[in-house]
Parts: C-alpha cells; sequence; structure tokens
C-alpha cells in the first residue's frame, strides 16, 4: 500500500505588485526631490574621490559603494542629486523585499502592503534613501539573501543554495559583515531546522559561489594584510561602549516605536505558528545577532535586516486582527493615521526637511544631518588661506587635511577656488599620497579639534582663517582652524606612515 503523496510547500498569495509599486515609487520620487536640499555628507565625498581610483578593496570598505556613486554621477548628474539617485532607488528596492518577505511568510495582499508601508515609515529606510553609503546597499542584499534563504527553507530545494551563495558574494563585495548572518542562521537552522536543506552537496555550492563572487576584495583584503579588521577594531574601541548602551533604544528608534508591536508580533509568529515551523530558525537568528553585534561593539543598525524580516512576519497576523474585530475599516484608518505620523516623524529627523539653522534639532538623534552643511563654506576658508601663500611658493606648497570628509571637499570645490589638490592621510587617502619630497615650501593644513595632534609634525604654524559653515550648525568641521605652516619635521617619505590615521 502507498503512503499518503508527500506534501508540497505551502502556496504563496499573488504578490500585491501594484500598491507595493506605489509606496515604493512614492518614497523614491520623495527622496530624489530633497536629494539636493542640503549638500554631500563627508562620506560621499569620500566615495566620489574613491570612485576615481578603482581598485578591488580600500583598506575601510569593499569596492561596490564606490563603484556605484560613480556610476550615479555618470548617468545622472554631477551634484548630490545624481549621487542620489542609485540610493532612493535601493530604498524603493528595500520596500519591495519587505513586501516579499511578508508574502514568503504566507501574507496576502493587505500583509504585503501593510509590510511595505512598515519599511517606507522607518527611519533607516529614510536615512539610507537619502544617501549614498555602504549600508545603502547593503540592506538590499542582506535582505536578498534572507528572502532566497526563506526560499530555500520554504521549498526545500538545495538548487536555492547558489542563489543565496551569489546575493551573499555580492554582498561581500559591498561590506564584510554578512557573514555575521550566516554565523546567526546557520546555527539556528541546525537546531530548529529544516536540517535536511543543510545536507548533500547544494550547501558547499552556495559557500563556493559566495566565494568565487566575494574573491576579489578577499584576495585585496589578504594581500594587504586585512586593513578592515585594523578599522573594525578602531571602531570597537572608538564607539564600542556607546553601541552596546544604545543598541535596543536604537533599534526602536531606527525602525519607529510605532512598529514596535509589528515586529513584536512577528517575532511571536515565527516561534509559535506551526504553519511557520519551517521559518522558526529566522527568529532565533535574530537575538543570536544582536548579541554577536553587541559583543564585537558593533553599530545596532548591523541587526536590521532580521528586524525587518520579523517585521514582514508581523504584518499578516496584524491584518487579521483587524479585519476581525467590529468595524475594520475605521481600525484600519487609525492603522494608517499611524505610520502616517511614524513616517512624518522620521521624515523630519532623517531628510532634509528642516531650514539649516534648524538641524540641531535633530542631530542629537541623527548626526548625519549636520555633517552635510558647510563643505563649500570649508573649501572658501581653505582658499582664505591658499591666498596667504607667498606666489612665488605655491609651486611647492601643499594643502593637507586631517579626514577624508574635508579633502573630498576641496577635491570637490576646490578646483573652482584655485586650490592644488589636497592630501591626507585619513583611510585609502594614505594610500594616494604622500606628496613628492621636493614640494618642500609652506603647508596648508585644515584640521578639527579631534585631530590636534597631527600640528606636531609642521613648523611655524598660525592660523589665518576659520571654517564657518554660515548657519550655526555644531558639525565636526564648524570652526575648524586652517593653518599656513612653514614646513614638514621631515621629508614628507618619512613622515607619512605617521601621518596615516584610520578613526
Amino acid at each position: 500500500m502507498q503512503g499518503p503523496p508527500a506534501q508540497g510547500p505551502p502556496a504563496l498569495s499573488p504578490f500585491a505588485a501594484k500598491p507595493v509599486a506605489g509606496v515604493a515609487g512614492g518614497v523614491a520620487a520623495l527622496l530624489i526631490l530633497l536629494a539636493g536640499r542640503y549638500g554631500y555628507h563627508r562620506d560621499e565625498l569620500y566615495f566620489l574621490i574613491a570612485g576615481h581610483h578603482p581598485a578591488w578593496g580600500y583598506v575601510d570598505q569593499p569596492p561596490l559603494t564606490p563603484l556605484l556613486g560613480r556610476a550615479s554621477t555618470a548617468l545622472f548628474g554631477d551634484g548630490p542629486t545624481g549621487l542620489r539617485v542609485v540610493p532612493a532607488l535601493m530604498a524603493a528596492a528595500t520596500i519591495t523585499l519587505v513586501a516579499l518577505l511578508a508574502r514568503e511568510l504566507g501574507s496576502g495582499r493587505r500583509g504585503q502592503l501593510l509590510a511595505a508601508c512598515c519599511a517606507a515609515a522607518s527611519a533607516f529606510v529614510l536615512a539610507i534613501g537619502h544617501l549614498l553609503n555602504t549600508s545603502t546597499f547593503d540592506l538590499v542584499a542582506w535582505l536578498t539573501v534572507c528572502l532566497l534563504a526563506l526560499r530555500l527553507l520554504r521549498t526545500g530545494d538545495g538548487r536555492w543554495w547558489p542563489a543565496v551563495g551569489a546575493a551573499t558574494g555580492a554582498a561581500l563585495l559591498n561590506k564584510d559583515l554578512v557573514p555575521l548572518l550566516a554565523a546567526a542562521v546557520l546555527p539556528a537552522v541546525l537546531v530548529v531546522g529544516p536540517r535536511r536543506v543543510l545536507r548533500g552537496w547544494w550547501p558547499v555550492a552556495g559557500a563556493a559561489v559566495a566565494l568565487l563572487v566575494g574573491l576579489p576584495n578577499l584576495w585585496w583584503q589578504a594581500a594587504h594584510g586585512w586593513p578592515q579588521l585594523t578599522v573594525a577594531g578602531g571602531i570597537s574601541d572608538k564607539d564600542g561602549a556607546d553601541n552596546r548602551l544604545m543598541f535596543v533604544p536604537m533599534q526602536i528608534l531606527y525602525l519607529s516605536p510605532v512598529l514596535v508591536p509589528v515586529w513584536v508580533a512577528g517575532f511571536r509568529r515565527l516561534l509559535r505558528d506551526p504553519a511557520l515551523r519551517w521559518a522558526k530558525a529566522f527568529a532565533v537568528a535574530y537575538p543570536v545577532l544582536c548579541a554577536l553585534v553587541i559583543a564585537g561593539g558593533g553599530k545596532p543598525y548591523y541587526a536590521f535586516p532580521l528586524l525587518f524580516v520579523l517585521v514582514a512576519a508581523g504584518c499578516e497576523p496584524l491584518v487579521r486582527r483587524l479585519a476581525a474585530r467590529p468595524d475594520p475599516r475605521r481600525r484600519r484608518a487609525v492603522l494608517a493615521r499611524r505610520l502616517a505620523l511614524a513616517a512624518a516623524v522620521n521624515v523630519v529627523i532623517t531628510l532634509p526637511v528642516l531650514p539649516a539653522r534648524l538641524t540641531p534639532a535633530v542631530t542629537w538623534i541623527y548626526q548625519e544631518q549636520g555633517e552635510q552643511i558647510g563643505w563649500p563654506e570649508l573649501a572658501a576658508a581653505a582658499a582664505e588661506g591658499w591666498s596667504a601663500v607667498p606666489a612665488d611658493q605655491r609651486d611647492r606648497a601643499v594643502v593637507f587635511v586631517s579626514n577624508y570628509g574635508e579633502a573630498g571637499a576641496l577635491a570637490r570645490y576646490g578646483p573652482a577656488l584655485g586650490l592644488p589638490g589636497p592630501y591626507s592621510g585619513h583611510m585609502s587617502l594614505a594610500d594616494w599620497g604622500p606628496p613628492p619630497d621636493g614640494s618642500n615650501g609652506p603647508v596648508l593644513l585644515i584640521h578639527p579639534d579631534e585631530y590636534p595632534a597631527v600640528e606636531r609634525h609642521f613648523t611655524g604654524c598660525r592660523v589665518v582663517a576659520r571654517v564657518d559653515n554660515g548657519h550655526g550648525v555644531p558639525n565636526q568641521e564648524q570652526h575648524a582652524p586652517v593653518l599656513l605652516c612653514a614646513g614638514t619635521t621631515a621629508p614628507w617619505s618619512v613622515l607619512w606612515p605617521q601621518l596615516r590615521h584610520y578613526y
């Protein structure tokens, strides 16, 4: 006698393509509309320089984000708006992926739309959609890995492993954090199942694909002594205590307090719902990932991709509860108003809607707002200082700055002001120097208070200008001195190893 036929994977609802596309497209349009209202962020200025020094890696990052920045400006224009079209599209992709995650976890059209709206209202999606950053593509890559992994777990079809590996390898070309995801999810699958997906050669094939795709950057890092480990260690030493202290509050603020009940419901659903037993590993993996991030002193947003999986899981139960209660239309309207309020608050915090002079009202929560203000003014202060260099000494003079934001600002705005190209020992800029030893004339030095020790390498320094962003925004460069120094204490080639720094 034959046994019962094998049960196939749970069927999926049709994808709510039009309403989800409407939400994603609306957010992308808003981001592009506001993209040029302030100016570049310091990290973006660095990516612009790095994009013109193409390599398989940099001391602080893999190559993908600088290349995306170069491509975005080539396609959409040389300015903040052109640079930020790609991040806006990535935010739209993130919103779509969260809706697809909800579908994979059993949501119907309303649950998928709610998932898209939750992602659109979150502070993190808005923030990374406004700025070109490594986190912009990283969230898309991690969510893609999660979606493919859920498809693998749901179907039990090992042929999904190479796709998981390809997405993981692409993430490795952007940031070296995705192994944390594997370190959280794979043990969880081993503990709670379904373990059958770990058997056979397909997992080995997936790992091989991930290694093959990510190999160029891994090779570059190995050939240069793994400098990203040095950078990561510096971040942990400098900010690790604050990151640990603020981990839980930032998990809530980066998403929205309004959405906490949704991801809590998703966490409980993944743990308890028999219909989603195949996805239980993701509920187990989230606290494991949080523990790994906290132990390493990493930034709170490193755990966000799995938090979005929990949000996606919590949408369908919420939709069903609303439908089962009296007057469901009114209850859905209340939910819509709460999401709109969360979105409005997060827009004010993360996007350039306030007048520049009012940004201190939000920079205590999200300091990146203030880092988009004052770069042309910094270049103008440098030009004022350069005017104090005697004309007959300018062919031997050097402009030296303390960090990559200053270098990027002078590279972007300096040529129109008659400034030469800047040098810096910060991050990968150290690899593109030093100045020739024949440049033994005056040194125009810009440095904020955070790096006062740099002056000991120069002689006869005097303040000739100061940076003023014109809006009273207390960012890192505000009131930074511009010094004119008579020269260096040793030839540039001798000083350069001492001038290199990672933080």
